[in-house]
């Protein structure tokens, strides 16, 4: 079937004009009227499409249809003509369609299942009825079965099965006991959407024998039961006692005690299953879990959130229910069962169909001969329904053919019609899921005009208020309206009159001069009529002497006034209320005729008093409070708001400007600052108050500017320092006169919401903006640079229209202009816009890529034509990404970068680009829509640039003139490393810096080994990495080297040369390699080697010079960690040592040394401490001559002792100390067997171990330094060696001398 897209502005302006006439033409529901006018038929009445019915009764079909003349009836069964005078049991109602089958004298409702259709019939056409399909109501018994017991181990789940039969209705489940209770459910038991019964887990309180499910059929009033069902629980104490009374003492018994179980679905099975459900149904979904603790179930749906109102949840919630399911309603939803344990869930994808439902129904169509109309059918449903006609039950295309009528998809148009034209159209709209059918009749009528308002009918109203005048009229074609005051007047014309299309006449604010006699006049081309009626117009009812506020002590009397003034033709009412309530039902309160008096006042009195009066045309009320107090009060200044200001008065009245005066009410003892004037309009917004202007305290009266068509109402309130007064009561009213629109909507825009349509929106006027009646828009448009006429449409007051079937993204002009009864507003102004956007077409063209340096690159393309960019050119976006880098040849993962250039800009700058790089682009153009596509992929390399710092550089092991550096290579090299330039330099204790110098070093190298460094220096390193471009940024580090504690060790290459050597380290297995050597100067002068030998009270400190002679030292020291002043000694002489007296016991000294006269030059710090404990620094004396004489003279003695030794043991002389070795053998000394029992192996290790001691002795370079204080305990370990060796006789015995020197 053809759709539609498109409708000319000549045939939307067609639809719009047949759309007035159809409703101008409807059919007024006047039974006179109805009788005589000729009307096809209608189907007022039918039985539902499916229609269940109870197989013990007769069986009803209704079908009831009017029209004039009145129908005849006939009926089809299964498709074929259904003759029910052939058949006796089928009787059809007089002057009705409705059949009745008599069933119960002998007929089965079996026989008479089938489809049936009624077709209601006259001289106008034909009306149908839907297809009713009849099934008997079927309630059979459930099948015998034979039941196990069911016996479950306690926690277990269990399912009960009910299986009930399959009846017609399906039967609702429930389950009860042999008592007819039902179960109770919980949590734990509960029953499913299929009736079974499910434990989530059993408990001993669950065994029982008579679990009943029952099925109860509605229609048919019956209740069918299944055989009960037993189950036995077997708990975990009474399953142990049952083994172990079977089981002999040494069996091994006993069974597990209940097991916590997670979460498993009983139902529904799997974790996904699938729904679908009908547009309007209720959706079910269900979810039932076992385990132990019992599972909560939850429910969420993936993607979004369950409907608001629409969601509730049964079954201990696992059941969760939506009522009024669409399609939004789709999607997954996902039930979750959980116990502390664990969790398991289940997702549920629903799908929601629908089937056929209206859009717009067809109408029906009164026509007058050589009129035009339309019958239009629209229904959506998921699958889209499709549509068919029929002519008076007959397919159109079978229909007698009719040439004022063409059918048109979802629509017929007809053209010229005659009254052979009338005819009933049914409309079917169908699809899998269920039908649409709508008779809707065109009743080409010719008739004069009709009055049908009662002729001389009497209206009243109240003056300054609406009085609308009725002319309800009926003709065709439809007749035209005028009216007249008097027999004789002259037609009414004017703003001060308003004609509704139904013929009322209104007149806006009714004046007493209003009053009189108006005719009616209704004609059209078949001829004319009219009709008089009578308006009076009354003085409103007013309260001219109100209610005031009132202030009584108790048990006093209060009285209220309420004195009104009214039309002397209408009899008032007056009724008092308290609270907004009935007055209490107490003699106390006396009511007036215009006064409400309350006798002996209690504080229950105390309130709001209301008195209103009503006439048969108007009500008015005044209120007033009563404050009942138990003393009168203290004399005292009261400030309070004011009063409100009363009698206002308007005068001046013109169309858009009033005067407004009153007369201000008492201040309460401060002063009014300024009046509020607020207004109501009765007319848009009755009961709402808007601010309107304000004055100051002193004016009483103001001139307020007024728009058109707006009933105001004025009112003023005071304000003084304490506050706002109460609003003052309404001014009288006053309609200002209706004009045209002074203005047009603003914010008028033009946008496309999709590629085909141009969506016109504007904002829309207010109420007190329209000027009138009847607020409308005269949308406006055509393509812009194209020779085409306005296309226009007036539609109601709404802020929007669609214009379809538009090219893409084309200029549009538009205007808007605001119309209402009395006509148009000035002529709007023109703006631009554009139909929908769509995707850019093609892509940007010769794409090049400049490199202008290794981190900056220019892309230049060509603009796309703007007629290929199909919408509004918002720019170019680049996407550009790294392929792989040229100096790692390692590919990555891609990731890309996009930058947008807005306008029409055909260039742009990459920045932020890795050097030494391969890189790819495209470029696409974007529009409002979105991309278009990429251009083809274009490649360009950045070149080299400087290198990254090296990833680390670590210095280690320092020795006394040299350090071991290592480093690792850039981690963005950004080219190929050429070399390592290393530079550094000294620092002294003042950190001042010394000669640089500058190594490099080959690109594949990546350690150093500096020598020939000074000792206990510390040294600044900078070192980076270079490609041919330059170097790259450095990195820094210090390192000191260590003290020459030793004394002994000094450069052996290069001495004397004034530079030192520096050796690259080489791993293991680079022996071959010849390392390179780079010479560096030596820094002078320096003093180095400060060595400190501390007591409790004084230290020695001494140090080594280097540099020009004739230097005076001092020396600097103070208490380690504290910041205070450096104290200073002064050294005579060029002496290299000092005693420094006067220090403190345990105390931790800092300590340094510095020449006069070399720009501050010091050594680095020491730190010693003083006292007994060892310090951190110790004196260096074997290289002292004192102390290398004292050693000669003590090895001369052992060699002494040895020989004595010697003799002795040859003489078997024995020695007290021998017999305590006896005694106590030392562990560490291994027994040995001498064979020929002599001393000879014995002495050559004696002459061993003294020439070992003796090489110990002179070499004390290689003992361990120690203060002053220690030098003769350093001695002792070799002289117990030597002792032991000479008084131990025992022959078996041999001397460890390695772990004897560890004495």
């Amino acid at each position: 079937m053809m759709k539609k897209k498109s409708i000319s502005a000549s045939k939307a302006s067609l639809v719009i004009f047949l759309c007035q006439m159809i409703s101008a033409l409807d059919v007024p529901l006047d039974s006179k009227l109805l009788e005589e006018l000729s009307q096809p038929p209608t189907i007022t009445q039918q039985s539902p499409k499916d229609y269940i019915v109870d197989p013990r009764e007769n069986i009803v079909i209704q079908c009831e249809a009017k029209g004039k003349p009145p129908p005849s009836f006939s009926w089809t069964r299964n498709g074929t003509h259904f003759d029910i005078d052939k058949d006796a049991q089928v009787t059809m109602k007089p002057n009705s369609g409705t059949l009745v089958i008599n069933i119960m004298n002998g007929g089965k409702a079996e026989a008479y299942e089938g489809v049936y259709q009624c077709t209601a019939r006259n001289e106008r056409g034909a009306a149908i009825s839907n297809n009713i399909v009849i099934r008997p109501s079927r309630s059979p018994l459930w099948t015998k079965e034979k039941l196990e017991p069911n016996q479950v181990r306690e926690g277990d789940s269990l399912v009960l099965h009910c299986r009930p039969p399959v009846g017609l209705p399906p039967p609702i489940i429930f389950w009860m006991d042999n008592a007819f209770q039902r179960l109770p459910q919980s949590e734990r038991v509960s029953q499913g959407l299929n009736g079974d019964l499910y434990f989530s887990n059993v408990q001993p309180e669950d065994t029982r024998e008579d679990y009943i499910c029952y099925a109860r059929f509605n229609h048919t009033q019956t209740i069918q039961q299944k055989q009960p069902i037993s189950v036995k629980v077997f708990s975990m104490d009474s399953l142990n006692d049952t083994i172990a009374a079977n089981l002999s003492d040494t069996d091994i018994y006993g069974a597990k005690p209940v097991t916590e179980r997670q979460p498993v679905l009983l139902t529904p099975t799997g974790s996904t299953s699938t729904k679908v459900e009908l547009r309007g149904n209720v959706l079910l979904l269900e979810c039932i879990a076992a385990g132990l603790p019992t599972p909560v179930i939850r429910w969420i749906k993936e993607g979004g959130e369950l409907p608001v109102n629409r969601t509730f949840f049964e079954n201990f919630k696992k059941t969760l229910k939506i009522i009024d399911v669409s399609e939004a309603d789709s999607g997954n939803y996902k039930c979750i069962a959980r116990n502390m344990l664990g969790s398991v869930h289940h997702v549920i994808s629903v799908t929601v169909k629908a089937a056929p439902y209206w859009i717009t129904a067809p109408r029906n169509l009164v026509l007058s001969p050589g009129e035009d109309g339309t019958l239009i059918c629209r229904a959506n449903g998921n699958p889209k329904p499709n549509i068919s006609w029929f002519a008076n039950g007959v397919p159109i295309a079978i229909a007698p053919e009719d040439p004022s009528r063409k059918v048109d998809g979802d629509t017929i148009i007809f053209s010229h019609v005659q009254e052979r034209s009338s005819a009933v159209y049914q409309c079917n709209a169908s699809n899998e899921y269920g039908y649409l059918l709508a008779n809707a009749f065109v009743n080409v009528l010719a008739e004069p005009p009709r009055v049908l308002t009662p002729a001389n009918k009497l209206y009243q109203v109240i003056a300054d208020s609406p009085a609308l005048l009725n002319c309800a009229y009926f003709g065709s074609p439809k007749p035209e309206i005028e009216w007249f005051k008097g027999v004789k007047g002259s037609i009414l014309r004017g703003n001060e009159y308003v004609f509704h299309d139904n013929g009322t006449l209104e007149i806006p604010v009714a004046q007493k001069d209003s009053t009189g006699t108006y005719t009616c006049v209704a004609r059209n081309e078949l001829g004319k009529v009219q009709n008089e009626v009578r308006l009076e117009v009354k003085d409103p009812t007013m309260i001219i002497k109100q209610p005031e506020y009132k202030v009584i002590q108790r048990y006093g009397q209060v009285s209220f006034e309420c004195i009104i003034k009214h039309d002397s033709t209408l009899l008032p009412t007056v009724i008092w209320l308290k609270d907004n309530d009935e007055l209490p039902d107490d003699e106390r309160f006396l009511v007036g005729k215009d006064n409400l008096t309350i006798m002996n006042v209690t504080d229950k009195d105390d309130g709001t008093y209301t008195c209103i009066v009503n006439t048969t045309l108007d009500s008015v009320s005044a209120s007033a409070v009563l404050t009942v107090v138990a003393a009168p009060p203290t004399p005292a200044i009261i400030y309070a708001r004011p009063n409100p200001p009363f009698d206002l008065e308007l005068t001046g009245q013109l169309e858009r400007s009033v005067e407004l005066s009153w007369i201000p009410g008492d201040e309460n003892n401060s002063p009014i600052k300024n009046f509020v004037i607020e207004y109501e309009d009765g007319l848009h917004e009755p009961g709402v108050w808007h601010y309107q202007t304000e004055v100051p305290g002193t004016q009483t009266t103001v001139q307020l500017k007024l728009s058109p068509y707006v009933n105001y109402s004025f009112r003023v309130i005071a304000v003084n320092e304490i506050g706002r007064s109460q609003p003052s009561e309404p001014s009288e009213q006053y309609l200002t006169k209706s004009a045209n629109p002074d203005e047009n909507p603003s914010n008028v825009q033009g946008i496309g919401s999709e590629p085909d349509n141009l969506v016109i929106t504007w904002e829309s006027l207010k109420g007190f903006q329209s000027n009138g009646p009847g607020l409308q828009y005269k949308v406006s448009w055509r393509q812009k640079d194209v020779d085409d006429e306005w296309t226009s449409v007036i539609v109601a007051n709404v802020s929007k229209y669609i214009v379809s079937g538009t090219p893409t993204f084309v200029p549009y002009e538009i205007k808007v202009q605001a119309l209402n009864d009395l006509g148009y507003a000035p002529e709007p102004s023109e703006v631009i816009g554009h139909s929908g956007e769509d995707l850019p077409m093609v892509a940007p063209g010769n794409v090049q890529v400049h490199v202008i340096n290794s981190t900056l690159a220019k892309v230049h393309w060509d603009p796309v034509p703007l007629k290929t960019v199909r919408g509004h050119l918002q720019g170019y976006k680049v996407y550009y990404w790294k392929v792989q880098s040229l100096s790692r040849r390692s590919r990555r993962h891609v990731e890309k970068k996009i930058l947008t250039f807005r306008g029409n800009k055909t260039f742009g700058m990459l920045p932020g680009l890795e050097p030494y790089s391969s890189y790819k682009l495209n470029v696409r153009v974007v529009n409002g829509k979105g991309e278009g596509p990429a251009s083809p992929d274009k490649v360009f390399k950045t070149p080299e640039g400087v290198p990254s710092s090296p990833s680390f550089l670590k210095i280690t092991n320092p020795t006394l003139d040299s350090l071991t550096l290592e480093w690792g290579s850039p981690t963005h090299p950004n080219g190929v490393l050429t070399s390592y330039i290393l530079k550094f330099q000294p620092i002294n204790n003042t950190h001042e810096l010394g000669p640089l110098v500058e190594i490099r070093i080959p690109a594949n190298e990546s350690s150093l080994i500096l020598k020939n460094l000074n000792y206990s220096t510390r040294y600044k390193f900078y070192f980076n990495a270079q490609t041919s471009v330059g170097s790259g940024s450095q990195i820094t580090e210090e390192a000191v080297t260590i003290m020459d504690e030793a004394g002994i060790l000094r450069p052996a290459v290069g001495a004397g040369k004034g530079y030192s050597e520096i050796l690259f380290a080489t791993s293991p297995v680079m022996h071959t390699v010849r390392p390179t050597f780079y010479k560096v100067q030596p820094l002078y002068p320096r003093i180095r080697n400060v060595t400190t030998a501390a007591a409790e009270t004084y230290a020695n400190i001494s140090w080594e010079y280097e540099g020009p002679d004739h230097a005076n030292f001092y020396v600097e020291y103070g208490v380690a960690g504290r910041k205070e002043d450096w104290k200073k000694e002064i050294v005579n002489g060029s002496r290299s040592f000092f005693v420094l007296k006067g220090l403190t016991p345990g105390t931790a000294y800092k300590v340094r040394v510095g020449a006069e006269g070399l720009s501050g030059f010091r050594s680095s710090e020491d730190v010693f401490e003083t006292g007994p404990a060892m310090a951190s620094r110790q004196i260096d004396i074997a290289t002292q001559g004192w102390f290398i004489g004292l050693m000669c003279a003590v090895a001369l003695l052992i060699l002494i002792l040895l020989i004595v030794c010697f003799i002795r043991r040859n003489k078997g002389g024995k020695y007290p100390v021998k017999e305590k070795e006896d005694a106590h053998a030392d562990p560490e000394i291994q027994p040995m067997k001498e064979d020929d029992g002599t001393f000879g192996e014995y002495r050559d290790r004696a002459a061993a171990a003294t020439s070992q001691i003796t090489e110990d002795i002179l070499a004390p370079s290689l003992q361990p330094s120690i203060i002053a204080v220690t030098h003769f305990p350093v001695c002792l370990p070799h002289m117990a060696l030597v002792m032991r060796q000479c008084f131990s006789e025992d022959k078996g015995y041999r001397v460890s001398l390695e772990k004897e020197s560890n004495f």
